[in-house]
């Protein structure tokens, strides 16, 4: 079994039929599924959906709390063996099959590599470098910038990994502190020391610059009023 997480909240909804038909059709087609949406819209409920109710937070708590979320249904995912989260304006194109499926070597923990920095030197990483933060990384450290929107890996490590960045980003709060990518920020510090299974940008390309061999695109925001107008 497969858990797949995903947050549409206020006009975000929108995205999750075409999120959700193109997931069934191409994603670990040969696997059962089960989808836990964190959402206050109406969505289209089915067998294999699991509808959570979650309150819109506002601009940057929508994103940035997503592994509190996550973490609700910690219970209820745990036994499933493969847990992953995708924003829901991404649109899968191809199949995509076992080759994301991390192992022991990866740490069973898997993400997508940016492509906006897939061929940057380390020190042009967009990394949270407040040292006050909980998820500092200084110059010269790290290996590569992954992308927030497809990050999976084996459910028990998932799950661990879910539990100590909601713990860190709450104590950044706490301390009036707000990561620079918010969620993002943390994951990169979390990756940052582990060797997790690194997937090419084709697995999660900006719509505006996909190419043929694209696997997955992120629906170009500006087509449906820009991120200002979702977020609000």
């Amino acid at each position: 079994m497969i858990t797949i997480f995903t947050i549409c909240t206020g006009k975000y909804s929108m995205f999750f039929e075409n999120f959700y038909n193109s997931c069934e059709e191409f994603f670990l087609k040969d696997y059962n599924k089960k989808y836990y949406v964190f959402t206050d819209g109406d969505i289209i409920e089915r067998d294999n959906i699991v509808k959570i109710h979650q309150e819109k937070l506002g601009w940057p708590y929508d994103t940035m709390m997503r592994f509190q979320m996550f973490n609700r249904v910690k219970d209820d995912v745990i036994s499933s063996d493969y847990a992953f989260f995708f924003n829901v304006n991404i649109l899968f194109l191809k199949e995509i099959s076992q080759e994301v499926l991390p192992n022991q070597e990866n740490g069973y923990l898997v993400g997508v590599r940016h492509q906006g920095y897939y061929y940057e030197n380390i020190n042009s990483f967009s990394y949270e470098r407040n040292i006050n933060s909980s998820f500092f990384i200084p110059y010269g450290s790290g290996k590569f910038y992954y992308q927030g929107c497809f990050i999976g890996g084996r459910t028990k490590e998932f799950m661990e990994m879910s539990m100590i960045l909601d713990t860190l980003i709450k104590k950044d709060l706490s301390n009036n502190i707000i990561p620079i990518w918010h969620d993002e920020s943390a994951l990169n510090w979390y990756y940052a020391s582990r060797e997790p299974l690194g997937l090419h940008y084709s697995y999660a390309i900006p719509e505006s610059v996909k190419k043929e061999d694209s696997l997955a695109i992120q629906l170009d925001k500006n087509k449906f009023g820009g991120h200002q107008q979702l977020r609000d």
